[in-house]
């Protein structure tokens, strides 16, 4: 599994993008995270910005970028001699079939 940690300057969103709910009150903005054609000088492998309306994306209106991404993959510890052995015994192992 791999995640995007993302950061968001919010005073570069845009206030006429921000939607409120009529539902619940709560105030929205659709962003689009998307992937860097090449890493960034500190690390950054995605870009984050405001999404397009159709109208905005075919008359070619420019891209307001609000942030970043960087993406981290998750790996376990592999097993070692140190580590193996600090483990607690499994004292309870009558139930085992060897």
């Amino acid at each position: 599994m791999s995640l995007i940690n993302i950061s968001i300057c919010l005073t570069d969103l845009p206030k006429n993008k921000i939607k409120q709910s009529e539902n619940n009150g709560k105030k929205y903005i659709n962003l689009c995270v998307a992937s860097r054609k090449e890493v960034g000088k500190y690390g950054e492998t995605h870009t984050v910005h405001v999404s397009k309306t159709k109208e905005e994306r075919e008359s070619g209106a420019p891209v307001i970028y609000v942030g970043y991404g960087k993406e981290f993959n998750p790996q376990p510890a592999p097993a070692t001699y140190e580590n193996t052995n600090s483990m607690p015994a499994a004292y309870n192992t009558d139930d085992l079939p060897f």
